[in-house]
């Protein structure tokens, strides 16, 4: 019998994200504490652009975004958030969505996987994603809570369980 396998990756779905912004988009353009204020969320390329008059109101804005995103399933481990700027009259905060696992996380996921999951495992980096391979489908199963049990700073999905 051939080895099972799957893969941990760390993505975003862009959709998800883009309903997400959407829905914070509309609850800053309906609520009464940001008329005035110059609030707003945006794509900016890859980056999201939050700005407003002041940096209590562009923070409020910040909260609205994540509160959709986590609506929207996707978790605030893969929003990097950077510090609120003054920039001309306004404040921004510049954010974006991590995609893909850094190789010091992959290679900390992997030593967790050597060191503690059953002995019939084997990961290998893959890119910015990890492969990992038993015989035993168990064992993997085994892996994979292992791994969810774990308090990484990175969103961790499984995928391609075979």
């Amino acid at each position: 019998m051939a080895d099972s396998s799957f893969d941990i990756v760390s993505k975003v779905d862009k959709m998800e994200a883009d309903n997400a912004l959407h829905q914070a988009q509309k609850e800053i353009a309906q609520r009464y504490d940001f008329k005035g204020v110059g609030a707003s969320v945006d794509w900016s390329g890859e980056k999201l652009l939050l700005k407003a008059s002041t940096e209590e109101r562009v923070n409020a804005v910040l909260d609205v975004l994540q509160s959709k995103m986590i609506k929207r399933g996707i978790s605030l481990k893969s929003l990097d958030v950077g510090e609120p700027y003054a920039s001309g009259k306004e404040y921004r905060i510049d954010a974006s969505l991590k995609n893909g696992i850094s190789s010091e996380n992959a290679k900390k996921v992997a030593k967790m996987i050597r060191d503690e999951a059953p002995k019939s495992v084997k990961a290998q980096i893959q890119g910015d994603e990890l492969r990992v391979q038993s015989k035993s489908r168990d064992d993997l199963q085994a892996t994979i809570a292992l791994v969810k049990k774990a308090d990484l700073d990175v969103d961790l999905q499984f995928v391609n369980f075979r």
